[in-house]
C-alpha cells in the first residue's frame, strides 16, 4: 500500500537540537578513582552524569550539599515532641474546662493543685529541650556551615 500524500517529509516526531552535541569521548578509570568519582557526582546532587561530567571539565561551579543524618532525625524528633507539647498546651485547658464543669470548686482546686505540679515539672523538661537545643546547634549546626 502507498503512502498518502497528506504528511509532509519530517514534520513527525521530536524538534530538532539547535547544536546537537555530536562528540564522544571516552575515558576508563580504575577502581578507585570510580567509586571517588561517583560519591562526587552524589555530592553534586546533579540528576545528569553528562551534565556533571562536563561541569567538571569547563571548571564551572559545582554544588556540593552535605545533608547531616544526626541533624536532620535531631530537627524531626524535635519537631515531634513540639508538637507533643501543643497537644498537652489544648489537653490541659479541656481538663482544666472539665473540672469546673463536673466537680465542686474544692475538689476542682485540689485537682488543679496536683495539676500545677505536673505542669511545674514539664515547664523545668522544657527548658532543659531548649538548653541541649541550644548546645546542640552551637556544636554541631554552626560548626558545619
Amino acid at each position: 500500500m502507498e503512502q498518502s500524500n497528506n504528511r509532509q517529509p519530517g514534520k513527525s516526531g521530536r524538534n530538532p537540537k539547535k547544536d546537537p552535541a555530536i562528540f564522544r569521548y571516552s575515558i576508563s578509570l580504575n577502581a578507585e578513582e570510580n567509586a571517588r568519582f561517583l560519591s562526587l557526582f552524589e555530592q553534586s546532587q546533579m540528576n545528569v552524569m553528562a551534565h556533571f561530567i562536563t561541569a567538571c571539565i569547563f571548571q564551572k561551579t559545582i554544588k556540593t550539599v552535605k545533608i547531616d543524618k544526626a541533624a536532620m532525625d535531631y530537627y524531626m524528633r524535635l519537631t515531634t515532641l513540639y508538637g507533643q507539647f501543643r497537644s498537652v498546651g489544648v489537653n490541659y485547658n479541656q481538663i482544666v474546662k472539665l473540672l469546673y464543669r463536673n466537680f465542686s470548686e474544692k475538689k476542682a482546686a485540689a485537682y488543679l493543685y496536683k495539676l500545677e505540679k505536673h505542669t511545674a515539672e514539664m515547664a523545668v523538661l522544657c527548658q532543659k529541650i531548649i538548653q541541649i537545643t541550644g548546645e546542640f546547634e552551637t556544636k554541631y549546626i554552626k560548626n558545619n556551615k
